[in-house]
């Protein structure tokens, strides 16, 4: 295919993708309000936890969990952001395919096998991220509202709120995919297992310092589950990195195969084969060594008394 060509799929494949996108919105649309609820229900769980505690026990007559409003546009607005969200992840097999479609002429049989399989694993480490996120949420809002005076009611603006919940989930979900990159290096021969393992303190306070800028709340038990999580997924790449070294053979001398009883080969390795194996070229002929010439005879010495020098 030539660049116009190309260029062209894209533009279909793109045009396909942003029909089921939208598709997926009006889904997320009409959901909206449930989301909405599922979304809000730390929150509520927490606002009626505080009211019991200033009760005494009971809810006031009419009490029900709320948000406010800054802004006349702000309920539609949260209602376009939700069906956003719903309709990117509802639609998400249609449109991932669409770009695998795009991407999967160009590889190679191997490289498509180990692109199923780290599709395979994205989508359930994204999904774990998400989850996980959504129960450090609750328990991120019980920490910060502690700081609260007891005399000062609470009511969060729900368009923040909603950022502040979806932001949580999103940091989650891409953190949770570093291992596929890991794994990716490995099978690339980029980094071997043993060397990953060694970098496991570098790895570990990195882990944290980004769970600390990441997160976008300042609660400790947010960026410690995210740290701890993204740990845990680091050494579970590095144990496949372990083993994937052992099936390829790497970081094994020439003499490993070789019993204790058996002498070493004593073929150079490090030439290439197929030149190794080629036949040696014909030599050229020497010529005949040519005789050394008879030696000059040597002069008769002078008499003693007709040799003299300046001083004699």
């Amino acid at each position: 295919m030539t660049l116009l060509e190309h260029l062209r799929e894209l533009r279909s494949r793109l045009f396909r993708a942003s029909i089921a996108i939208t598709l997926g919105m009006i889904i997320g649309y009409l959901v909206s309000n449930h989301v909405l609820a599922i979304l809000q229900e730390p929150y509520c769980q927490l606002a009626e936890k505080l009211e019991r505690q200033a009760t005494g026990g009971s809810l006031p007559a009419g009490w029900k969990c709320g948000f406010v409003a800054l802004k006349v546009t702000d309920p539609l607005l949260l209602k376009l952001k939700i069906s956003l969200w719903v309709g990117l992840i509802v639609s998400a097999p249609f449109w991932m395919y669409q770009l695998w479609a795009f991407v999967a002429p160009g590889l190679h049989r191997t490289e498509r096998r180990w692109a199923y399989v780290f599709a395979g694993l994205a989508a359930p480490l994204f999904a774990g991220g998400a989850v996980l996120a959504f129960v450090v949420v609750s328990k991120g809002l019980e920490f910060l509202v502690g700081f609260i005076n007891p005399d000062t009611q609470i009511m969060l603006e729900a368009m923040s709120y909603v950022d502040f919940v979806t932001g949580m989930m999103l940091v989650f979900g891409v953190a949770f995919e570093f291992p596929l990159g890991i794994m990716l290096a490995n099978i690339a021969g980029i980094a071997t297992g043993k060397r990953l393992l060694g970098w496991w303190r570098i790895a570990v306070f990195i882990f944290f310092v980004f769970a600390a800028v990441a997160t976008p709340t300042a609660d400790p038990f947010g960026m410690t589950f995210l740290a701890l999580s993204m740990a845990v997924l680091y050494f579970a790449a590095v144990m496949f990195a372990l083993v994937n070294d052992k099936r390829k053979g790497r970081n094994r001398p020439s003499y490993a195969g070789i019993g204790d009883d058996e002498a070493s080969s004593l073929d150079d390795y490090s030439v290439d084969p197929v030149e190794a194996a080629s036949p040696v070229d014909g030599y050229d002929p020497v010529d005949a060594p040519t005789p050394v010439a008879a030696p000059s005879p040597v002069d008769k010495p002078k008499p003693l008394d007709s040799r003299w020098d300046d001083i004699t």
